[in-house]
């Protein structure tokens, strides 16, 4: 059997002319994260979380510029962000619907839900809606087993699902009468 690798020579990343690593960003870890930890590598999650919650996402340049000012390998940042599922490696959509797939969940039709959420927003688990309002996750577990299926919309929780609860959440995000805050948030009961 043979290998076959991708050219890693033609590999481009794509960047822009201003840093993502903004100036107080780099400020903020140099002078607030880095100081805490023995080595500046201990900074990594707290630098990842920062760009993260500004962008919404870590593009390859950012994680480039973490690396530098972090004085480690591109590499050991592309293999933490690459590892950990709260990470994002693309921009993700507007609203974010994370459907929780244990076994619990499994059970209880969570595949049902998520046949129902990419019917009605026509993606597929991992995709973002063409018009970048809607990304569709599964997750390993959201700690809520006792009242399963669940999912969340953004942060929030929603629990006891069924196909036409989540498709009329969907409907509320889209028409803008979707209330944050949970399972309490439906406004018809189906």
């Amino acid at each position: 059997m043979a290998w076959i690798t991708k050219n890693s020579a033609e590999a481009q990343i794509e960047t822009r002319d201003e840093p993502y690593l903004t100036p107080d960003m780099e400020k903020k870890l140099r002078e607030v994260y880095m100081p805490r930890y023995e080595r500046p590598k201990g900074a990594l999650f707290p630098a990842l979380h920062m760009v993260q919650h500004h962008y919404g996402w870590i593009p390859q340049q950012a994680m480039q510029e973490i690396a530098d000012v972090l004085e480690i390998a591109p590499s050991e940042v592309l293999d933490t962000v690459s590892f950990y599922e709260e990470y994002w490696e693309l921009p993700k959509g507007e609203h974010l619907i994370s459907v929780c797939r244990s076994i619990a969940c499994e059970f209880c039709s969570a595949t049902a839900c998520t046949e129902a959420i990419k019917a009605k927003l026509g993606i597929d688990v991992g995709q973002t809606t063409d018009d970048g309002k809607f990304t569709l996750v599964e997750l390993e577990c959201l700690g809520s087993c006792g009242t399963a299926p669940v999912a969340l919309i953004d942060d929030d929780l929603h629990e006891n699902l069924s196909p036409a609860r989540i498709v009329s959440m969907i409907d509320q995000v889209q028409n803008g009468t979707y209330t944050k805050g949970g399972t309490g948030a439906v406004k018809e009961d189906l």
